[in-house]
């Protein structure tokens, strides 16, 4: 088998070819989904080569953290798709109107592959954001073409030359490039497509899908805005979202953007933070735990923002207090307090070691605020005060909420990732994904007795016709 790095044409002939497959046999054993499904399972086992080309591609991205959030994760939603498949593709029987029921009619309804997906990763979790759909995308009964991040050229290649390797490509293949690749890819007559990234190209993917009328998946991310409310506790909630910040150096689509803290509770806040965020990394220059900005740009992205904010005035107070490095892409988290509304940092998702933290004295106000933005990817509330946290779930929309912790509803199995809004749109992982990537299809059975007829309900109609019909419209 080879890997095709050719864009447009390669992409096209994959999925001719996959398509072809598909109009032969239009659905799949869950035997053969299974079998799918493992041998990427098997090729994920090239874990030392994947983790050494991130570390790579990032500039330092500790091994072990690879390991868990891109192999592991993977791994955990490839193995859970495998092991449900079964309990997934049985039908659902589904009630039948009045009288057909008593006829002995019947109805379920039936999953079907819908034929080859597109799945466009990104670059923050490289192989995650590719495998956690496909987990779906395949236990479904699909094909699929995927795209890595041409942002982490080693890791793309290091999968193109695994799926060569293990995988047939009318199953699963690998196309590698840049922002080219991805315009011509979305602009194939797919069966849907899964993109994860930012707003902008989101649009693009919409746009290009849209002239196949092809679904889409959304995951872009937001100002993910986390709350802490007057009856939390201050040291366990600043614990919390600094670990969440120490994450893959705050470069995680769900990652704490905007804290809003109580306007009494902030240095106590700010302490705090620093505090628990100097026990996780009391430097951030050449510490091999401190995870680095991906690239030059987006360090001089992060940077800008940080920048411009203390121009106009925000207090900025770096954790630990350093200079900024010139020599890497390793940074200290920035707290930026208070920006004003006109400054990037207050409009931009960050994606990195910064977090903006502002204060407020009415939790309406807070709410207004989010509700005014477009709907994130993520909200988090720390309290312990029931009312105020129904008054948070209730009085917002976001793509998920974690309570009294920060971005866990992402890794839950079970339960639906996605967004909503400008964060995004469908979702996956667990029985949701499966359902993503089927058709759900609708087959009534008939009994053998028709009453129509003898109701007087086909043509030529009886003068009382209409008047039984209006006598069955109730009030």
């Amino acid at each position: 088998m080879t890997t095709h790095t050719d864009a447009g044409l390669a992409a096209d002939q994959i999925l001719a070819g996959q398509l072809a497959e598909f109009r032969t046999r239009r659905t799949s054993s869950a035997d053969e989904r299974r079998a799918r499904i493992q041998r990427v399972i098997d090729m994920l086992a090239r874990c030392d080569e994947l983790v050494e080309a991130i570390d790579a591609d990032f500039g330092g991205r500790h091994p072990g953290y690879s390991t868990v959030n891109d192999v592991l994760g993977s791994l955990t939603a490839l193995k859970y798709s495998r092991d449900h498949i079964d309990e997934w593709m049985q039908p659902e029987q589904r009630s039948v109107f009045s009288p057909y029921d008593q006829l002995g009619a019947t109805a379920a309804v039936h999953y079907q592959p819908k034929g080859s997906v597109a799945i466009i990763g990104t670059w923050n979790a490289p192989v995650f954001t590719l495998m956690s759909p496909l987990a779906g995308v395949l236990a479904a009964g699909n094909r699929a073409v995927l795209k890595p991040s041409e942002v982490v050229p080693r890791t793309a290649q290091v999968l193109a030359e695994a799926a060569a390797e293990f995988l047939d490509p009318t199953d699963v293949a690998v196309v590698t490039g840049g922002p080219d690749v991805a315009q011509s890819l979305t602009s194939l007559p797919f069966d849907h497509i899964v993109f994860t990234g930012g707003v902008a190209a989101g649009r693009s993917v919409l746009e290009n899908a849209a002239r196949n009328l092809v679904p889409v998946t959304l995951e872009l991310g937001g100002k993910s805005p986390t709350i802490i409310g007057r009856s939390a506790d201050l040291d366990t909630a600043a614990f919390r979202i600094a670990v969440a910040k120490a994450t893959n150096g705050g470069q995680l689509c769900v990652n704490p953007d905007t804290v809003y803290v109580p306007s009494e509770a902030l240095e106590s806040f700010l302490s705090a933070v620093a505090r628990s965020y100097e026990e996780l990394l009391p430097t951030a220059a050449g510490n091999p735990d401190v995870i680095a900005v991906v690239a030059d740009r987006h360090a001089a992205r992060v940077d800008e923002y940080v920048r411009e904010a203390a121009d106009l005035g925000a207090r900025v107070v770096v954790v630990p207090d350093e200079p900024i490095s010139t020599t890497e892409r390793r940074r200290p988290l920035r707290l930026v307090l208070d920006p004003p509304e006109s400054a990037a940092i207050s409009q931009e998702e960050i994606f990195g070691p910064a977090m903006v933290v502002r204060t407020y004295d009415d939790l309406d106000q807070v709410l207004g605020r989010i509700n005014a933005g477009p709907k994130p990817l993520a909200l988090y509330y720390f309290g312990r005060d029931s009312e105020e946290q129904r008054a948070v779930i209730e009085g917002t929309t976001s793509g998920g909420v974690t309570i009294n912790d920060a971005m866990m509803h992402a890794g839950m199995l079970d339960a639906p990732f996605g967004g909503v809004g400008g964060s995004g749109m469908g979702h996956y992982n667990g029985r949701e994904g499966f359902l993503e990537f089927s058709h759900a299809r609708t087959v009534f059975e008939s009994p053998e007795h028709d009453p129509r007829r003898e109701w007087g309900m086909l043509p030529p109609y009886g003068e009382g016709y209409r008047a039984a019909m209006t006598a069955q419209i109730a009030p």
